[in-house]
């Protein structure tokens, strides 16, 4: 529809500005395709290879070593739990823990197998997903010629999806139950073998390496407390119930100690950095696909 103040004779020199400006936008936006995106494709690249060499550092003077770092979780004197953890990359190399039994002045003291590890599988996972996000950018060296925003943004919501992922996997545990804690090859791993009435558990959470104790009482088969068996969860709370083997137990303690991975706090600020890089190239890209959706006349 026609402005009423609008002569037909301005509508051509309307149309050529418009066509000016079309040519000078899609000039950019060629630009956009051919240099920038590559540029920002270089970026992510150099910080997701640090994220990746940061899982897998090794020694000093021995290459092909993966360092080893020692942890110590709950240095207080207050703590009832005391633990001293070998980190190697992904796996758990030792571990010492000591535990002052509540109500009494004997501290129990756990340590590895000689022959065992425990492998984190957060770590893992988080690390194979970085990796996949490399490959995804790998795949478009700077020879490659995108054709679309559209194509641009495939890769983009690819890549981001890999780096939520990887996120996502240190900063969300896994929800167990007790019965699936009792019974996993973590508590096979100890000598002397752990007790029947101490659980323990390891995860990571952000970039804290956690430690959790849960001391046990067994509830007496006649007993006329109300048994409601608990559900998954990262970490129970006394008073927490489930049954195993016919024998019911009670949650009486729980102790958390925990302790801050220097590499792992490095790692996720590299994450929320390219994600952050994406998304901008996403908006870039975004404001261009608006214009040619937009038609004024």
């Amino acid at each position: 529809m026609l402005h009423p103040q609008r002569s037909l004779s301005e509508l051509p020199k309307m149309s050529a500005a418009s066509q000016v400006e079309r040519a000078v936008l899609e000039e950019e936006f060629n630009w956009l395709l051919k240099e920038e995106v590559h540029a920002v494709l270089k970026q992510l690249q150099e910080i997701l290879k640090e994220a990746s060499r940061r899982f897998s550092m090794s020694t000093p003077g021995l290459e092909s070593q993966l360092k080893q770092e020692n942890f110590i979780l709950g240095s207080s004197t207050m703590d009832q739990v005391k633990g001293v953890l070998t980190l190697q990359g992904e796996a758990l190399t030792q571990a010492d823990i000591n535990l002052k039994v509540a109500k009494s002045s004997q501290v129990l003291h756990f340590q590895f197998r000689e022959d065992k590890q425990w492998k984190l599988q957060q770590i893992q996972d988080a690390r194979n997903h970085v990796n996949q996000a490399l490959l995804l950018l790998n795949s478009r060296d700077e020879t490659y010629q995108f054709k679309t925003g559209a194509e641009v943004n495939k890769l983009m919501d690819a890549v981001m999806l890999q780096l939520t992922r990887a996120r996502n996997r240190l900063t969300t545990p896994a929800s167990l139950t007790l019965p699936e804690l009792a019974t996993s090859g973590l508590m096979k791993m100890f000598t002397p073998p752990m007790p029947g009435d101490v659980m323990v558990n390891f995860y990571i959470n952000l970039s804290k390496l956690c430690l959790t104790v849960y001391q046990l009482h067994v509830l007496p088969p006649n007993t006329t407390k109300n048994f409601k068996p608990t559900g998954s969860s990262v970490l129970h709370n006394p008073g927490a119930m489930f049954e195993l083997n016919n024998n019911r137990f009670e949650v009486s303690h729980v102790h958390k100690v925990e302790c801050v991975v220097p590499w792992l706090s490095d790692t996720l600020v590299f994450f929320t950095i390219s994600l952050q890089l994406c998304q901008q190239l996403k908006d870039k890209i975004s404001v261009f696909s608006s214009f040619w959706n937009y038609r004024p006349f």
